[in-house]
């Protein structure tokens, strides 16, 4: 499974350590993320989706629809 957050991390031209600072993690395991060497725990995804105002899904690449879906 391919995450698309380093995708949205450049694009919002953001570094590594600013998301890792904002999850509140070392910057190198954010990293093991990105490359797929760790696996992204939920309540990180969720947090991650939360921030780049998109689903979980679209994170995990579940759906090609990056707008959250509605409550």
């Amino acid at each position: 499974m391919r995450l698309r957050i380093r995708d949205l991390r450049e694009d919002s031209d953001l570094t590594q350590k600013q998301i890792a600072e904002y999850l509140m993690c070392d910057q190198s395991l954010y990293s093991k993320y990105e490359r797929g060497e760790r696996e992204l725990p939920l309540k990180t995804a969720v947090s991650l989706a939360q921030f780049y105002k998109t689903s979980v899904d679209y994170l995990v690449g579940l759906t090609d629809n990056r707008r959250p879906y509605s409550k």
